[in-house]
């Protein structure tokens, strides 16, 4: 029996020299423009080094579907809007 997903969270591992970072920011915030109930969590890994470690981030960008208690889906590369929508909805089958 699957859980009703009451939290899904979007952490948005980027740093601002990064150009695919910049360039996945408009897809990123169109997703969050669709899926409201997803927490946008935007990382600065320079400014969260210690937060990005936690994750083993060591590609940008870094995108991490989590139900606030564990990971249900990491990508380090960039996306498609379209890329985007699939991984969130293989995140709501994780719940």
């Amino acid at each position: 029996m699957n859980k009703k997903l009451e939290f899904m969270e979007l952490y948005d591992f980027y740093a601002d020299w990064c150009g695919m970072c910049r360039t996945m920011m408009p897809i990123v915030d169109d997703f969050q423009k669709q899926h409201p109930e997803v927490n946008l969590i935007k990382i600065n890994v320079d400014d969260e080094p210690e937060l990005a470690e936690k994750y083993n981030v060591s590609h940008l960008p870094t995108f991490v579907f989590s139900d606030g208690t564990k990971v249900l889906y990491k990508c380090n590369r960039m996306l498609s809007s379209e890329d985007l929508e699939e991984i969130y909805q293989k995140s709501l089958k994780k719940c």
